[in-house]
């Protein structure tokens, strides 16, 4: 009866299992994955973001494929602000219902069903099940870490195939938060330019690079004015404004200009297929997003708190180390693979109270990886990572 597409294994698994059991238990869980802003005890202007949402404009349907001019000059303007040297084309932005949408968007854009787009591993696991719902294939090429994250550009060469039609980045990548260097720009253009293939760059965490990262490679900022590749950036308020619930993401095309406006027109026409983003949140937008200015402070002095704490206890053992990492909201932790990744995560629920992911989530080719988001309060993080190296100092 169902399609094949939907074809997932719906059970539990040992990890769902443990995560249940303890829930159910009613005792006190060390959650080292929080990633909901919206949870994690930040402060929101709610008066400003519930007085945006009352406007009387909202109520008054006035569709626009590719959203308001208010709500896209809004958009534009974050950009100018970042200083990227961007001159983003506000006829080149599309609004969507979060970024998964834009996906889906660009996925019907670029490809028949069966053919191909390349992505980097490890990666977000939620790509997967974005690229099956559209039949689409996402063919993995791989990072390397060699004292920090960079392209493995002969896996990437390999990858490419007949039916290959982009290359897909996270930009800082999650889990591993390493930045798309100038030169590994300029080598993934080159690339696309020989193949045919478009460029696509998440760039959802791009606001939160470290204080303190690495100074060895130079860091490419925004590709949003990238011409080399027709090219589309993706992004929106869950990251940039902590703002999750809100489901506003958009896309900004650019390029070869006869490539990019064919690519607009049908976006546009796909978008309207779809109809508009709802209007309230459109109408709120600009205030929505200035909301970033408050919200990003409070995000990176957790993040960097946490990293500090994070440095500070692994610095006292030593089976454990951590990756490093130029952006986002995670940290990788290496740690010695004496049992799958997922078994020791089990371990850490069941018999010390502190729930990390397991590095399988995300496609790490080997066992030895968890990964722990750095948005988690900072005392419930502190005691979280203090279980943790006891429970594999212990091992």
């Amino acid at each position: 009866m169902f399609s094949k597409r939907t074809d997932w294994k719906l059970e539990e698994n040992e990890y769902t299992r443990a995560l249940r059991r303890h829930r159910e238990s009613g005792k006190k869980l060390f959650d080292l994955t929080a990633s909901n802003p919206t949870t994690c005890g930040f402060v929101y202007d709610e008066a400003a973001i519930l007085s945006a949402l009352s406007s009387p404009a909202g109520l008054r349907y006035d569709p626009e494929p590719k959203g308001l001019p208010a709500a896209r000059a809004a958009v534009v303007a974050y950009y100018e602000r970042k200083s990227t040297g961007a001159n983003l084309d506000s006829e080149r932005l599309i609004l969507t219902t979060g970024t998964s949408e834009a996906y889906s968007f660009l996925f019907r854009l670029l490809c028949e069903p069966g053919d191909e787009i390349l992505i980097a591993h490890p990666s977000y696991p939620l790509f997967d099940f974005l690229g099956t719902i559209q039949d689409v294939r996402l063919r993995p090429f791989f990072l390397i870490y060699d004292h920090g994250w960079q392209i493995d550009f002969p896996s990437l060469q390999k990858a490419i195939g007949p039916r290959t039609r982009a290359i897909l980045l996270v930009h800082p990548n999650n889990p591993t938060g390493n930045f798309v260097s100038v030169n590994e720009a300029e080598h993934l253009n080159e690339i696309c330019a020989k193949h045919n293939l478009a460029l696509v760059v998440d760039e959802v965490f791009l606001d939160y690079e470290f204080a303190g990262a690495s100074k060895s490679k130079e860091k490419h900022g925004s590709f949003v004015a990238n011409d080399r590749a027709l090219t589309f950036v993706l992004s929106g308020l869950s990251k940039i404004a902590a703002l999750p619930q809100m489901k506003v993401g958009w896309i900004a095309a650019s390029g070869p200009d006869a490539l990019a406006r064919d690519a607009v027109a049908r976006l546009e026409l796909i978008a309207d297929t779809y109809l508009s983003l709802n209007g309230p949140v459109q109408h709120a937008l600009p205030v929505l997003l200035a909301q970033r200015e408050k919200m990003q402070p409070q995000l990176i002095a957790r993040i960097e708190a946490n990293l500090h704490e994070l440095d500070d206890q692994l610095a006292r053992q030593k089976p454990v180390a951590r990756l490093e990492v130029e952006g986002g909201w995670y940290a990788v932790l290496r740690v010695p693979a004496v049992q799958s990744d997922e078994a020791l995560a089990v371990r850490l629920i069941e018999k010390h109270s502190v729930l990390v992911q397991p590095g399988h989530f995300y496609e790490f080719p080997d066992d030895g990886y968890l990964i722990v988001s750095l948005l988690t309060p900072v005392e419930e993080f502190s005691e979280g990572m203090r279980r943790l190296l006891d429970c594999v100092g212990g091992s």
